[in-house]
């Protein structure tokens, strides 16, 4: 074949590859119509006084294609939801968490498969409880079979347990204590079970891989989510320590009583006055539009643009599932990834969704899906206590059936 006709055949191939792998890649497109129902889907759940106000995103890899904004940030001063509204996103700061760890992975600097104790050495000989007597007050221990890994923080098989001991608890919750001396805390209490063995959701254990974030990077863990993620992707609003500015648009949270909404005041949501304890495992506030900007980035693989946030497969590797056959998470059919929940089955509230999807809910009702299979995110912004189970709340699932009955198959 002559060389010219060759450097066509050769470049005309290569379109063509090219051109199959756009078309896969390509972003999914939404009915607008159908997109508009979610305005009245959410807008019933404000009329009924179940949340004050919501903001719901539906987005994609090209970014947010629709975005509901409904009800009050407060309802006290009657102000009105605002698309730039403030949230605590509370546990949906886990993944976020899990990201970083996973980001000095990938540079060598660790392995999920470290023990704590490489990284902390005050782990080092911790103990697991054997038996307790209640009517003693006594409680047994011994040495678990193996130490701690930072792959069983990530999944919460740790065996850790999940809170503090009272008067602790107070100085958490207050952040009062640093990071490194509520971490110093959990690593002098027994282990629950036997590392790798059960699922138990575990804030103790996510505070820990914030702590290993500090000492393997030689920064702040507040510093270093600020530098690898929020600045490269632009999220200027999301933070553990709001601006003055940025507090004037935290939406209020509540509760409900007879029926009606009950301001809790902003306790829960702070306080983040010379606060020393970031709380990697639910301590952000963020808005939409920034929550937006990360879940499209993780559509993209990881990268969007010229901005790389983390490898290919590095997120492939936190969101699928770890954690084998082990029964998991607040919903059935669930998995655990590093840090991400993950769909294992779409059923549910999640039956809309397809296997592998991932993503994360927070204390106050809040959500975030990323559907890989669809090219689909979904984001809930709410602050609601006592809501039975957020994540599986008729909010969440109408915002979900709404985003995928948009879609155009």
């Amino acid at each position: 074949m002559p060389l010219l006709r060759r450097i066509v055949c050769t470049a005309q191939a290569a379109l063509a590859a090219f051109s199959l792998s756009f078309s896969v890649a390509a972003a999914a497109e939404f009915d607008a119509v159908q997109l508009k129902t979610l305005d009245a889907a959410m807008q019933k759940y404000v009329d009924d006084h179940t949340v004050a106000g919501a903001i719901a995103v539906v987005g994609s890899k090209n970014g947010i294609v629709h975005q509901t904004v409904v009800g009050q940030t407060n309802v006290e001063e009657q102000r009105a939801m605002s698309p730039n509204a403030l949230f605590r996103i509370a546990s949906m700061t886990k993944p976020i968490t899990a990201m970083g760890l996973m980001i000095l992975a990938e540079e060598g600097k660790l392995s999920m498969d470290d023990l704590v104790e490489k990284h902390i050495p005050a782990f080092k000989g911790q103990m697991l409880v054997a038996s307790r007597d209640e009517q003693a007050k006594t409680t047994t221990l011994k040495r678990p079979s193996r130490p701690v890994t930072l792959r069983d923080l990530a999944t919460h098989t740790s065996g850790l347990p999940g809170g503090f001991p009272d008067g602790i608890s107070d100085l958490y919750f207050s952040r009062q204590l640093t990071l490194s001396e509520a971490v110093s805390v959990s690593s002098q209490r027994p282990l629950e079970f036997e590392p790798g063995s059960k699922w138990a959701y575990c804030n103790a254990g996510i505070d820990t891989l914030g702590r290993v974030i500090e000492v393997v990077s030689g920064q702040s863990y507040e510093s270093f989510l600020a530098k690898r993620i929020f600045e490269p992707l632009g999220m200027i609003d999301t933070s553990f320590y709001p601006t003055d500015e940025q507090l004037t648009r935290l939406a209020g949270l509540y509760g409900s009583k007879d029926g009606q909404l009950v301001p809790i005041g902003y306790q829960l949501l702070g306080p983040t006055k010379n606060a020393k304890h970031p709380i990697p495992a639910g301590g952000l506030y963020s808005t939409a539009a920034d929550l937006a900007k990360l879940y499209r980035a993780l559509l993209h693989r990881g990268t969007v643009g010229s901005t790389k946030i983390i490898s290919e497969p590095s997120l492939a590797e936190m969101t699928k599932v770890q954690t084998g056959e082990l029964k998991t998470g607040f919903t059935d059919g669930m998995g655990f990834g590093f840090g991400f929940a993950v769909t294992r089955k779409p059923e549910g509230v999640h039956e809309m969704l397809s296997a592998g999807t991932f993503g994360h809910g927070g204390a106050f009702g809040t959500q975030g899906w990323i559907d890989p299979h669809q090219d689909l995110f979904v984001i809930l912004l709410i602050q609601r206590v006592g809501l039975a189970n957020a994540d599986a709340s008729d909010i969440r699932r109408d915002l979900q059936k709404v985003a995928v009955s948009a879609l155009k198959k």
